[in-house]
């Protein structure tokens, strides 16, 4: 197999959507074509190619800074299909989005799996939370019959939460989450949610809220409105929350660790109950 010139890495095209997401498809994650537009476009995405074929992707995305704090931003969609991999293709690019973070003086966060985070702790990430996704089936329940419609309040009182638990401004990500269709936002005076859809199953998250038992009373009001399969990224330090979900029929599906490279302020962590999803943070 001839070898591939990694130093050819350029930005992934606007024409390449297609291919990014046969690559997140491959991995059996929950990209959508519209999650690649904005890593495209609101963050960095680094290709790889192989005679005129995407092979291997790598995406930077940063989020503004709240105050005087230095700025973040998310790694993630490391992918590399089956036929490249173990040729150096993704510590390359995940190399290529660490200087990238270091260029721009922003911490760099991701959600790593259990042989992802064995990779990047030579590259300095250190622990600093668990998460563990959680999977339903479709269950046998009506479709939807009415949609609930979000209103500027329950925007505001989305991006509030959001600010609190992240310590950035991801207004622009949650935004353009709340413009896709399907997406629903429940919320009530102490609890947020955001439901969306996704490759291969509706995406909770992220859930904020004040308690435990806020989380859970907006989130079975969430699930009830949901006939379709749905994932769940949980912060697992929420054993209530978690045997919730199991009563909900919900399956664990896999852990992730959250990592950081360097020092950031991590925000109100406590009300952060679920994920926007580890391409996200």
């Amino acid at each position: 197999m001839a070898a591939i010139d990694l130093a050819a890495a350029e930005p992934l095209g606007a024409h390449e959507t297609r291919a990014a997401l046969a690559l997140s498809d491959e991995a059996r994650w929950n990209q959508t074509a519209d999650d690649w537009t904005f890593f495209r476009t609101q963050g960095h995405v680094f290709a790889v190619r192989k005679d005129d074929r995407l092979v291997a992707t790598a995406a930077l995305l940063p989020y503004a800074p709240l105050g005087a704090a230095p700025g973040i931003a998310w790694i993630s969609m490391v992918l590399v299909t089956a036929t490249w991999r173990r040729h150096g293709l993704a510590k390359t690019l995940l190399k290529r989005c660490i200087d990238e973070a270091d260029a721009a003086g922003v911490i760099p966060f991701l959600d790593a799996t259990p042989a992802g985070a064995a990779v990047y702790v030579p590259l300095g990430f250190k622990p600093v939370a668990d998460i563990v996704r959680l999977r339903r089936k479709r269950p046998n329940t009506p479709e939807r019959t009415t949609a609930i419609e979000a209103t500027a309040g329950d925007r505001d009182a989305l991006l509030a939460f959001d600010r609190r638990a992240t310590a950035a401004d991801r207004s622009s990500l949650l935004d353009d989450m709340l413009s896709r269709p399907g997406t629903m936002l429940h919320a009530q005076a102490s609890a947020v949610c955001l439901v969306r859809n996704g490759r291969c199953a509706r995406h909770i998250g992220p859930l904020y809220a004040e308690s435990e038992d806020a989380a859970c009373a907006l989130l079975d009001r969430a699930i009830a409105d949901e006939p379709d399969s749905l994932i769940i990224d949980l912060m697992a330090r929420n054993a209530g929350l978690r045997a919730r979900l199991a009563d909900h029929g919900f399956v664990e599906e896999r852990p992730l660790q959250r990592m950081v490279r360097g020092y950031a302020a991590l925000g109100d962590t406590d009300i952060a109950f679920a994920t926007a999803g580890p391409e996200f943070g």
